[in-house]
């Protein structure tokens, strides 16, 4: 699967997600990609990376489930994270778009905590994937409270990989 992405036009920037538990560390995946000759596949995990003017931010982001005193605990941490790597861009050029596995605005639900950390530092876009199957029809792709929230998962996509654009007024 990795000769195939990195056989694809362009640079690609990776997140974790809720599956890949063969992805132990960032250290440990940016050797493994290094050591294969992976050249244009790169880890975003909790941080930032400037590319075609624009500062990319990532992390896995979590799930907003009711009341669940772990859940609260990794939202907090996740909510945490997404910050650091907000803040890992703050001297790279461009508009700073955030990339997340899970969903923050999901049907009904909102992670009020991974929301208030886009709104609470301008960010415009969000792209995340975590959705599949018949689950996409209740996924955002639009605006909430002043953000643009897209379904990017592979299978909602059709497994064609799309261009994320530099936005000119930026």
């Amino acid at each position: 699967d990795f000769q195939f992405i990195h056989s694809l036009p362009g640079e690609k920037y990776l997140i974790k997600g809720n599956h890949d538990y063969w992805w132990n560390s960032r250290a440990k995946m940016d050797a493994y990609l290094e050591a294969n000759g992976l050249t244009s596949l790169h880890i975003l995990h909790n941080s930032a990376v400037q590319a075609e003017g624009m500062a990319l931010c990532g992390t896995r982001g979590w799930l907003f489930e009711k009341g669940e005193a772990h859940d609260q605990k990794i939202l907090a941490r996740e909510a945490a994270r997404l910050q650091m790597s907000i803040d890992a861009a703050r001297d790279m050029q461009g508009e700073r778009v955030v990339f997340l596995h899970y969903p923050p605005v999901y049907a009904d639900e909102t992670s009020e905590e991974i929301v208030a950390v886009l709104k609470k530092n301008g960010i415009r876009r969000c792209y995340y994937g975590h959705i599949h199957s018949t689950g996409c029809a209740y996924a955002l792709n639009g605006n909430y409270e002043g953000i643009e929230f897209r379904l990017i998962s592979s299978d909602f996509l059709r497994f064609s990989p799309i261009k994320i654009q530099q936005i000119v007024d930026f």
